[in-house]
Formats: structure tokens, sequence, C-alpha cells
């Protein structure tokens, strides 16, 4: 089943919203009319009760007064609906008018009511409401009413014109919501159609942000973040095949020629066995590239398997600068450590990330420089591994990406005797399956890579 779109949910809350909204209105007027038409009809009911009491005031002894029909008709003539009746202490109807008809239960209860109330009751399909009161010293009781069939039609007809007028409310709140959804949601669908476009070769398109409502521009912000993120990576990805394609094609292209030469003629045992000695140099360099390769891939997956050993890192340091010490005085580079420290982790990886960056460093320092390797222990319980050397500064634009695979600052990817390329990248991947991360600054002809461990 499929869910409805955005803008019919919204205009189906915003109709519900108005619906509530109108009906509670509703409700209220409808309980404020018939609250005024009970207060209109206490009031006539108060006014015509007390001109009824002026008029027995005046009457004497009512029981002896013939005229008192007379002069309470005279007093209540023109009104429509009243109904009238005084009665004696003893019950007995003293005066009435020809429709009076005052239940006996309904009119105690009215006469016990203080302060004086209105009272309701229905009779032969009419509804009256009515006031009753005990005056005079002869004790005698006065009851008035009065129809109520007029207030009753006209509020029939009052809650006709207020539920139509409700019913075209929702109506046009749920059109004028569902119009404004739509026109609200405008940028999504945006959004959309910049997204149908989107393709490898057009992850360069982003989304405008003028004239974006405020709600969803950090919708829009995010979407255009993840396309430069796409773009990126996709940027990453093509020069990766580039530069693995580049890599590959020296060691392939090496061994065809020795062996297209060495089956040119036939040879000594002797120049074949030179040439197989050159050809294993080119095929444990394809080796080592693809054993590399795979193990930033394994990284990638989070396949390594990480041993938690006691890793003393000024040891690990000392051990590879002996080794390296030869190449260093070859290169005319001093090499010194200072500094202490432990982490639990896997030796032989932290060995191989400490190995790729101190060899990087020496070869990259000119002659008469110095490569200076520091341990420290700080106080937010980490252990950070630096390796300075001195020489040319590296542009900024470069070192966000001197730890991808294969990436070579010059240009043209001279290709050297030192590697592929892939060292900064296995100690990039080697720091982060430790739980920890490496980065890289150079200014002022210093160049620093810094390896951070958690503490042991």
């Amino acid at each position: 089943m499929r869910a409805p779109s955005l803008t019919v949910r919204l205009a189906l809350l915003f109709a519900a919203v108005s619906t509530t909204v109108l009906l509670a209105i509703g409700a209220v007027i409808g309980y404020l009319v018939e609250e005024h038409f009970e207060m209109l009809d206490l009031a006539e009911l108060t006014g015509k009760m007390t001109l009824v009491e002026h008029v027995l005031g005046g009457s004497g002894t009512l029981s002896q007064n013939p005229e008192l029909s007379r002069r309470l008709d005279d007093a209540l003539v023109g009104h429509h609906g009243l109904s009238v009746a005084v009665f004696a202490a003893d019950g007995r109807t003293i005066y009435a008018t020809a429709d009076a008809s005052f239940p006996s239960q309904v009119l105690h209860a009215g006469l016990l009511s203080r302060p004086m109330r209105p009272f309701l009751w229905e009779e032969q399909g009419r509804e009256f409401r009515g006031i009753a009161t005990r005056a005079g010293d002869a004790g005698y009781s006065v009851a008035l009413a009065l129809d109520m069939a007029h207030h009753q039609e006209f509020m029939s007809a009052f809650r006709r014109m207020l539920w139509a007028a409700l019913a075209l409310g929702v109506v046009l709140s749920s059109l004028l919501g569902w119009l404004a959804a739509r026109r609200g949601l405008a940028p999504i669908r945006a959004i959309a159609d910049t997204a149908r476009g989107i393709s490898a070769e057009r992850l360069d398109a982003r989304l405008p942000l003028e004239r974006v409502p405020l709600e969803i521009q950090d919708l829009m912000l995010a979407f255009n973040s993840m396309l430069a993120r796409l773009d990126d990576s996709f940027t990453r990805l093509s020069d990766f095949s580039s530069d693995i394609a580049h890599e590959l094609r020296t060691p392939v292209s090496n061994l065809m020629t020795q062996t297209q030469v060495a089956v040119s003629k036939a040879r000594s045992a002797d120049e074949y066995r030179e040439i197989l000695y050159s050809n294993l140099e080119e095929y444990d360099r394809l080796a080592r590239m693809i054993a590399d390769m795979l193990f930033i891939a394994k990284s990638d997956n989070h396949l390594l398997t990480i041993r938690q050993d006691a890793v003393d890192l000024a040891r690990e340091a000392d051990q590879l600068i002996d080794f390296y010490q030869a190449l260093a005085d070859e290169q005319g580079v001093r090499v010194i450590r200072s500094g202490e420290g432990s982490i639990a982790g896997d030796a032989l990886m932290i060995r191989r990330a400490l190995s790729n960056l101190l060899s990087n460093a020496i070869r990259h320092t000119p002659r008469g420089g110095s490569v200076s390797l520091s341990i420290e222990a700080t106080a937010a319980s980490a252990t950070i591994l630096r390796v300075d050397n001195t020489g040319e500064t590296i542009p900024a634009e470069h070192l966000p990406r001197l730890f991808d695979r294969f990436y070579r600052i010059d240009p043209a990817r001279s290709r050297s005797s030192e590697g592929a390329g892939l060292g900064l990248a296995i100690a990039r991947s080697i720091a982060e399956a430790h739980g920890g991360g490496i980065s890289v600054s150079s200014a002022d002809g210093v160049t620093t890579f810094a390896m951070n461990f958690p503490a042991r």
C-alpha cells in the first residue's frame, strides 16, 4: 500500500486541526447563545414577576377581590407566550392564564430555589422556562413561564447556519492547507529535480540556498555537503584508478621487455640467470604492491585482527633508527629520538607504520637536515608519536591528500625506487585500526607527521 504524499498529509493535518478548532468555536458560540437567551428569559420573567406582584399588592385580600383577573389581564396584554398562575397558600388556583399548566413537582422545586432561578419542563412537545416565588402576607405563590418555541426555532436555524459555515470552513481550510503545503514544499521538489539530474559526470551540481525557508536550509546544506563528498570520493576513485594503472604498467612493461629481449635470440645460462634475477625484482615489487593494497582493503572493511600487546614505542623507534642509520648516513641526515611511551596494540603493525614514516622522512630530507622522532604522553589519556623532518614546505593543497593511495605531489608521477606511494596510506590504516589517527602539517620548512594512539 503506497503511503500518501507529504502534501496530502500536511493538508489532512491542517484540515483536522482546523476542524477541531472550528468545532470548538461552534460549541462555545452555541453555549454562549443559549446562555444569552436564558439571561434574556430570566430578565423578562423577573420583570413580569415584579409587575404581577405590584398588581397583587394593590388588590387587598385575593380571595375577596373580583377585579383581580381583569387587572392581571390588563397588565399582561401583549405578552404572548407568557403563562401566569397565582396560587393560594392551600394550593388553590386563584388566577391562571388560558395556557398556564405548571407541574406540581416543578412548581414546588421552583418555590424552594433561593435565589430565584429559572426551571425547565416539557409538555406536549413544547418546552417552557419559568420561575416561581412566594409573595404577600397571605402566603400566596406566583408562577410565570415562557414558551420557548420561538427560541428553539431560532436556535435550530442558527445551528444549521453554524454547521454549514463550519463545513464550508473545513473545506476551505483543507483546500488552502493543500495549496500552502504544496507551495511550501516546492524547495523539496527542487531537491528531487536536482537529485534526478545527478550522475557520475554531474556531481558538481549544487542546490541554491537563496530564498529558501529556514526550516529546510539544513536539509539543503546537508544535501550539498553530500554531493561535495560524493564528488570528492569519485575524484579520488578516478585518480586511484589512474594511479594503480600507472604503477602496474611500469613493472609489467619491464617484464614484457626483458622477456622479449631474452627470447629474441639464444643466450648463455648466465645471461638467462641475470634476466631472471631482474624479473624477480619486478615480481617482488608487484607482490609488495598487491600485499599493501590487500592490507589497506582489509583495513577499510575492518577485517584486520589487532593484537593487544604492550608496545614500547621508544624501543621500537630505536630499533628502526638503527636499521635506517645506514640510509641516513648515506643521505647526510641526522636522526634523533626523544620521549617515551607505551601503548596496547600489534607490535608488527606499529613497527610497520613507524618504519613507513621514518623512511619517508629520511628520503625527503635534504643533505645536512635532520629527522626528529618524539614520543609524548598527553593529559588526555593519549600517546602521540611525531616524526619531523626539515626540507621543502609542502603546499597546503596537497596536505589533505598525502594519505591517499598512490598519491604523489609530483604531477609527472616520476617513479622512484623507494615505493609505490602506499606507505602513508598504510600508516593511516594502522593508526585508525588501533583506535587512533594520523595528521600532517608543513610550515617554515618543517613537515610533521603525528600519530596518536589511545593510552594503554
